[in-house]
């Protein structure tokens, strides 16, 4: 493209150029040059034309008979306008009166004095934190009111690093004076009782009936109670052969108990066949240790319960990038006392606790603590003789009986066996 000019002079625009085609145009921060002559320039370009970042780096050096130069397109001491504008110059060719217009690049030229450089990276501390080096700014420059907060700043962190360590020194003669097996067992009765009474469901103590003690409609609503009908329905019509596989995979023995002994008809076949399929994605539930939005949907579980058993005996938690439902050993607490509640509206007040115990995967000793903790009245009876070694097998009873029980909670701890 030729572009024609009043004073008889054409403007030439270049073709397509590279950084290295471009023009250069040097500016010096301590004055004005006034005999560009004298001075020798030196362009140096990065060697490594492999990286992005780095194969358009210059840096320009210049030498005088008095003081060197040098100026680079990058870093902090670089010119910010190349990246916000192009610079161009035109070339004059004053035979042709054609100007060529070439792409420029600005150099920002500062004086190098020998010893300087070496005595500033001297100074700088690397190993100083960004905090550290915006505290020092404001102990140079700060205004007074910067000034005091960085001293209130300073005087709480050393009264807290006091803190920390008065707090350790104390629990350091703490476990000295109690050992600290001692004290890990404290802790885990109290935790353990504090869970246990966070998670029973809700009690009337004052009801005039076993019954109202511990309200059906807590654990299922109306609503809740009549999705389970095609459930229940499925459940009641179980064959033998079907409740024996039940039987020998286990982890519902007391649903299998139910369905055994069903009453042939009537209203309560129905309620007991809805409460033994609640009961067995309770059981279920219990032996899990993260569930998925899958469960029970093989079952036939209603969308409803799904929702009220996630929201209920679940907790969530953040792994790898989503969040996940989890079954702790709190919500097993919970599971395990629900359970038990349900098992006595289903079994006139009174529940088989060892074979609740089994299903639900946990120790004899945690049911009994959930069943004193509900104020039940705890029973030993014995089981049939067995054939082969004549011993009988003891079964826990747990009955609701007017007014509740209150234990005392046991001071004895159980002596651990020495290792030698």
């Amino acid at each position: 493209m030729i572009t024609t000019m009043a004073a008889s002079c054409s403007l030439v625009c270049c073709e397509e150029e590279r950084d290295s085609d471009k023009a250069v145009i040097v500016r010096f921060s301590n004055g004005n040059v006034q005999n560009a002559e004298q001075l020798g320039f030196t362009m140096y370009k990065n060697a490594d034309e492999a990286n992005p970042r780095k194969k358009s780096r210059r840096i320009m050096a210049a030498e005088s008979d008095r003081l060197s130069y040098v100026g680079n397109n990058f870093g902090p001491e670089s010119l910010k306008c190349n990246n916000l504008c192009k610079y161009y110059v035109g070339v004059l060719n004053k035979a042709t009166m054609h100007m060529e217009v070439h792409c420029a690049e600005l150099f920002n030229m500062q004086p190098v004095i020998p010893g300087e450089i070496e005595e500033s990276a001297k100074t700088q501390d690397t190993t100083q934190t960004y905090r550290e080096k915006v505290d020092s700014l404001i102990e140079a420059f700060g205004t007074n009111k910067q000034k005091r907060a960085l001293s209130s700043r300073r005087l709480n962190q050393v009264g807290s690093d006091t803190l920390h360590q008065a707090v350790a020194k104390a629990a350091n003669t703490v476990i000295d004076q109690k050992g600290l097996e001692a004290l890990q067992q404290e802790v885990a009765e109290t935790e353990a009782q504090g869970d246990l009474t966070f998670h029973l469901p809700p009690c009337n103590a004052g009801a005039d009936r076993p019954e109202n003690v511990y309200l059906f409609d807590d654990f299922l609503s109306p609503v809740e109670f009549a999705s389970l009908e095609q459930a229940g329905t499925k459940m009641a019509s179980l064959t033998p052969e079907e409740l024996k596989k039940m039987r020998d995979d286990g982890g519902c023995l007391s649903v299998v108990k139910h369905l055994e002994n069903l009453p042939s008809v009537g209203e309560a076949r129905d309620k007991i066949s809805r409460c033994a399929f609640y009961l067995s994605l309770l059981l279920n539930l219990a032996r899990q240790r993260s569930i998925t939005r899958k469960f029970g949907q093989e079952e036939g579980c209603p969308r409803n319960i799904q929702s009220k058993l996630f929201k209920t005996f679940t907790v969530e938690s953040f792994n790898s990038g989503r969040v996940q439902n989890v079954v702790s050993s709190s919500m097993r607490s919970k599971l395990a006392a629900y359970s038990l509640a349900l098992l006595l509206h289903m079994s006139h007040m009174t529940c088989d606790i060892t074979l609740l115990h089994r299903d639900l995967a946990i120790t004899e000793a945690r049911m009994i603590d959930v069943a004193k903790s509900m104020g039940l009245t705890l029973m030993k009876l014995p089981r049939v003789k067995a054939e082969e070694d004549g011993v009988r097998d003891t079964s826990r009873q747990a009955a609701l009986v007017l007014p509740l029980v209150k234990y005392e909670q046991s001071m004895d701890r159980p002596k651990r066996k020495k290792v030698h």
